[in-house]
């Protein structure tokens, strides 16, 4: 127990020290996540503690399981309308762009670090997606609202490219060690889709029909969060043995569920949200725990050139190409181009050659996790600059008080859709909408909210009036100057 105890210290002040400091750096524009892979840099055997951590085989195993997910969440937080207003674009990105990223910066690995096409198309495929975490984590720590369909393309993308990152590197890896062919690479890819879509899209109806016949309320939300997160990791496990794309499985499997069974959805969310917190933590804090920052000096040169090409040659080319027929404007582009997070996808798939023994593969894994910081510092911190910049950003709809239609007290139904009562108080929306005024509280509040929460919003106040078996029922809104009743 001794040990177990110094354990559950070590790690517990690590965790709470790595989030206080985030949420400290957060103010400063820095990029939430990058403190974590700092505070593992720190911890490990270049840093004042020295803990000594080189196990590929343990990072990539509990990296995929976390992204995995990461991409749950990220599929049950995405309406069904961001879906319809960025399919189009994200799935052209998350494809033709990923391939074209990886194209460009596997040329420029070929001449900066002297190695052969497939090395070359090998570090290009690793660094070709972006990535999940990043993105919504980014997004929604930034309090912008972006234009839907920049927002819906950009979080659409980042769930649905990791499959193709992974497809090319795995071909690649096997054409390096000449285990497949053409027609075999092809084959892989056909069976990944169709495995992983077809179980992903299966899994949720069959969930939601379960969840559908039992009354789910608020106060099951607990319950309703393990079924979700044990059924999406047996989503994603099920598409991996059977040779299917597990991470296209898992985002799709939480897509679907969020249409087929909002109200358990929507009780579960908070705890969900929690669960990819602690699955980022973890895998940003393994992953910076296992790279020795010494090492990363020794390919500087290469490194700055391989991040300077991808950050301001491949994505905005892969982005240009993608999204010109689709008559996005040229700020739309541009931004879209230079928000092409990179974080723990590229390092998990960097572990990929050195658990296959790939020569030289520990310089890549240097190179790509260089390459990431790079990203998440200057791509990260100058996101809501450049949006403000580039004018994508939706004006705020909401008027002064003075101005407002109506003002004073009122009690409003808790099903009145959210759109429809944000509207009419000219109200700006939330980033991610809920479906009805009791749904979006319930999203603000704690699990055990009570009559008389309130929450505040744009000079709102909204108020619990009444519960019934834990729904709200009844919300209390008042529109004052400072927004108080």
């Amino acid at each position: 127990m001794h040990t177990l105890n110094l354990l559950l210290l070590a790690s517990g002040l690590l965790v709470f020290v790595s989030v206080m400091a985030g949420m400290w750096s957060a103010r400063l524009g820095l990029p939430f996540l990058l403190v974590f892979l700092v505070a593992g840099m720190l911890v490990g055997v270049d840093g004042p503690i020295g803990m000594r951590f080189d196990s590929a085989p343990i990072a990539a195993s509990v990296g995929s399981a976390a992204l995995a997910m990461i991409l749950l969440e990220g599929g049950i937080g995405t309406r069904m309308s961001v879906v319809r207003a960025g399919l189009k674009p994200a799935a052209l990105l998350a494809t033709v762009g990923v391939l074209v990223t990886a194209l460009v910066v596997g040329a420029a690995a070929m001449v900066v670090m002297r190695v052969d096409w497939r090395y070359g198309l090998l570090l290009g495929a690793i660094v070709g997606s972006t990535d999940a975490a990043a993105v919504f984590s980014l997004l929604r720590q930034s309090g912008l609202k972006l234009a839907e369909r920049v927002s819906a393309t950009l979080e659409l993308e980042s769930g649905l490219n990791d499959p193709m990152a992974v497809f090319l590197t795995v071909a690649l890896i096997e054409t390096i060690q000449a285990k497949a062919g053409i027609a075999d690479t092809l084959v892989l890819l056909v069976r990944q889709v169709a495995l992983g879509g077809a179980i992903g899209w299966g899994g949720a109806w069959l969930v939601a029909a379960l969840l559908r016949r039992h009354a789910i309320t608020p106060d099951h939300g607990g319950v309703a969060c393990l079924v979700i997160v044990s059924s999406g990791m047996a989503v994603f496990a099920a598409a991996g043995l059977v040779e299917g794309s597990g991470f296209l499985a898992v985002y799709l499997f939480g897509l679907q569920l969020r249409e087929r069974a909002t109200d358990a959805v929507h009780a579960a969310a908070s705890a969900i949200d929690g669960f990819a917190w602690a699955a980022q933590a973890t895998m940003f804090l393994l992953l910076g725990l296992l790279v020795a920052p010494s090492h990363l000096l020794d390919q500087v040169g290469p490194t700055l050139a391989i991040a300077a090409v991808l950050m301001f040659v491949a994505r905005p080319l892969a982005v240009w190409l993608c999204l010109v027929p689709l008559r996005f404007s040229n700020a739309e582009r541009l931004f879209i181009g230079w928000v092409g997070l990179r974080g723990a996808v590229p390092i998990v798939l960097a572990l990929f050659p050195l658990m296959q023994q790939v020569p030289d593969s520990y310089r890549y894994f240097n190179v790509v996790f260089a390459v990431v910081l790079a990203s998440l510092l200057l791509q990260g911190t100058t996101l809501a600059w450049s949006a403000r910049r580039l004018g994508v950003v939706e004006p705020t709809s909401a008027l002064p008080a003075e101005q407002r239609p109506i003002q004073g007290r009122l009690a409003l139904d808790g099903e009145l859709p959210l759109a429809d009562v944000f509207e009419f108080f000219h109200l700006p929306m939330p980033q991610t909408a809920s479906p009805t005024l009791a749904h979006w509280m319930t999203d603000n509040l704690a699990r055990d909210r009570a009559e008389g929460d309130q929450v505040q919003w744009h000079g709102a106040n909204f108020r619990i009036l009444s519960l019934v078996d834990g729904r709200i029922v009844r919300v209390g809104l008042t529109l004052t100057p400072d927004g108080r009743g």
